[in-house]
């Protein structure tokens, strides 16, 4: 029978055990609603996620098969001959659609995706060694293996990406057996973890995995197995940061294509991470890290592991994150900059990076309940995020920089990449984004939280009886949102619906950005035709009652257009402001502003008005004004080479 499936930032907490007793560490006190009790019916989000699943993943295996992804794991099971082809960490791209297409498969049953990707995982199993050992660049030719992995195995797990291609495997396996409830892929992932944790450990091999994965990867085994060793050496990873390692680490020389490596910031080995205050090096790894680190705080209950990732967040999000969510400024290292260092046409702002953070705030939200971490996720899901696909599907952006003078790689979508991390993690993210919308506690008493505006159906189980919840919305375009509550019995339990930070003249949880005005709306709820006080409690508008079928609470957001300002200290965004309405961030293009964008102003007092426009890039909300005219960010590059600018001159 299928197993439910649950996001990507929970499923290691709740899912069903295969083997031995309930783990005794402490869960998520808030868990998600999986994703295959949810429907999504419509609205902004139902065409993405099928264009997602018809388009995206079927073209990501496509071309993993054409750039020889799928020939290198064919290679080290002998089965194919041929040196080895493309970066060290290129079985990633293999394990994160199959990954992708599980989560489809579990939401939206297609018995011929199902069929190719067990051919697939049969590829990956034969590749892997007798002892578990799973890693192409090595296992095809040992003696001469490609530039980065070392001489010996996890000799040079600072550069090598060995257990980080081994994470996403793990990551894949088990989405993939609680999608269809096979256990092919998860035999060879347990295989594989087991020799990881023999490896590594307080009376073993003592290091830090130079790009973070395996510590998330090793929770998530530890929460379909039960197997407590899987935690505790995600717990070690963990610890190993900032302290002596085993072996002396390589010195790369200047100029070298790893030189980057020397550096223990760049890698987020600096200090022992209860130390870190600061974000710094790989934005990626850094958000990968900050969301194990969440886990080992909550799972572990471990204060000085939750105190940092409260310091490290605030960090972020008020000195080093894009009004879009995005993350990693600095292009030559693909990390986090200086205080305030938020260039605009240098800007890296990798996808991966904006997933990254995604993960993060949606665990640190389910630690703690507050709606402020769910609001940055809103930020980085319309805007950063979903910048790096283009609205057909099938080309993407690495980079999503927020002005562009349409030249270079920044200035156009690719069908695929060399280092292809970012199309195949995004699209196990948007497959997965049913099992975001909604999430529930249990204790101290029954409460359901409505954490996205999505047209939507779920099914969940109160307290022992059914609620059937569901929205209407066109959100983001509009305001308006009627959530219907019937559960199949009354029953007391809370409701508590997320009021946006933007609603109430907060754009970020911090002072990095502001509006430019302060507007008189105020956002109104009415339970059955009755108006509610705007109480909010972390952000939730909360409504305890007793719940009977036909139930219906009626939200209004008003949506005027904003100008943003960013904090003085962002010295290049001084004199422009940027346009946003609701959670959208807006931008100009070339080819809709007289053929540039270089020239353009915009007083912060012009008048602004807005129009659906079905018929373009998808069916979109286009802002004018005087001599302008602004699309969502999300959506620029989807007409050709052209210029581009989010902040604009005042």
């Amino acid at each position: 029978m299928r197993q439910l499936i649950v996001t990507l930032c929970v499923v290691a907490f709740i899912g069903a055990a295969v083997s031995g007793a309930p783990p005794t560490p402490q869960a998520y006190p808030i868990k998600a609603v999986p994703l295959t009790a949810v429907t999504v019916t419509g609205g902004f989000w139902a065409p993405k996620i099928a264009t997602n699943r018809d388009v995206s993943i079927p073209h990501i295996l496509q071309q993993n098969e054409g750039t020889g992804r799928v020939a290198n794991f064919l290679k080290a099971a002998h089965q194919q001959p041929g040196a080895y082809q493309g970066q060290r960490y290129n079985d990633t791209d293999v394990y994160k659609v199959i990954e992708a297409a599980s989560y489809s498969l579990a939401a939206h049953p297609d018995p011929a995706l199902d069929k190719q990707i067990d051919a697939l995982i049969a590829v990956v199993a034969a590749a892997q060694e007798p002892d578990g050992y799973l890693y192409t660049p090595r296992t095809i030719d040992p003696k001469n293996p490609p530039p980065g992995t070392g001489p010996e195995r996890w000799v040079w797990e600072f550069v090598s990406h060995e257990t980080y291609d081994q994470g996403h495997m793990i990551e894949a396996a088990v989405a993939h057996f609680q999608a269809t409830g096979k256990r092919t892929f998860l035999n060879v992932a347990i295989k594989s973890a087991d020799l990881i944790c023999k490896t590594f450990g307080p009376n073993s091999r003592k290091d830090a995995p130079g790009h973070e994965e395996i510590e998330l990867a090793l929770v998530r085994l530890y929460g379909a197995t039960g197997d407590r060793k899987y935690l505790d050496t995600a717990k070690f990873f963990l610890d190993q940061r900032g302290r002596q390692h085993t072996g002396e680490p390589v010195k790369f020389p200047q100029g070298d294509r790893f030189f980057m490596y020397n550096d223990l910031a760049y890698r987020q080995d600096q200090a022992p991470v209860t130390e870190q205050a600061r974000a710094v090096g790989h934005a990626v790894r850094g958000g990968y890290l900050y969301a194990g680190m969440t886990d080992a705080a909550t799972l572990l209950s471990d204060p000085a592991y939750g105190r940092a990732v409260t310091t490290l967040f605030q960090d972020v999000v008020s000195k080093r994150m894009y009004i879009t969510g995005g993350l990693g400024s600095v292009g030559s290292t693909e990390a986090f900059g200086d205080d305030y260092s938020l260039p605009n046409r240098t800007a890296y702002t990798e996808t991966c990076a904006s997933i990254a953070g995604m993960l993060w705030y949606n665990r640190l939200f389910l630690r703690e309940g507050d709606a402020s971490y769910l609001d940055v996720f809103e930020r980085t899901l319309y805007n950063g995020y979903l910048s790096g696909v283009s609205i057909a599907g099938d080309t993407f952006f690495y980079q999503n920089p927020l002005e562009s003078t349409g030249a270079g790689r920044s200035g156009q979508r690719s069908p695929y990449f060399d280092v292809a991390c970012c199309p195949a993690n995004l699209a196990r993210l948007m497959a997965q984004l049913p099992g975001l919308v909604y999430a529930q506690r249990v204790q101290p008493s029954p409460e359901v939280f409505v954490n996205l505006f999505v047209q939507s159906e779920a099914r969940i189980n109160v307290a022992g009886r059914t609620v059937r919840v569901s929205q209407q919305t066109e959100y983001p375009w509009q305001g308006e949102v009627s959530l219907h509550v019937d559960p199949d019995q009354p029953g007391t339990f809370t409701m508590s619906i997320r009021i946006p930070g933007w609603t109430r003249d907060r754009p970020v949880p911090s002072d990095l950005y502001r509006f430019a005005s302060t507007e008189a709306t105020q956002p109104t709820a009415k339970l059955n035709g009755a108006p509610v006080a705007m109480t909010l409690d972390k952000g939730f508008l909360k409504i305890r009652r007793r719940w009977q079928k036909g139930d219906t609470v009626a939200l209004s957001f008003p949506m005027p257009i904003r100008r943003v300002l960013a904090h003085d200290q962002v010295t290049e965004d001084r004199g422009k402001a940027a346009i946003q309405r609701g959670p959208i961030v807006y931008c100009l293009e070339a080819v809709d502003n007289g053929g540039t964008t270089s020239t353009a102003t915009l007083p912060l007092d012009a008048a602004l008005t807005h129009t659906f426009k079905a018929d373009l890039l998808g069916g979109i909300d286009v802002i004018s004004g005087p001599s302008v005219m602004a699309i969502p960010y999300y959506a620029w590059a989807n007409r050709g080479r052209d210029e581009m600018t989010v902040w604009i001159k005042y």
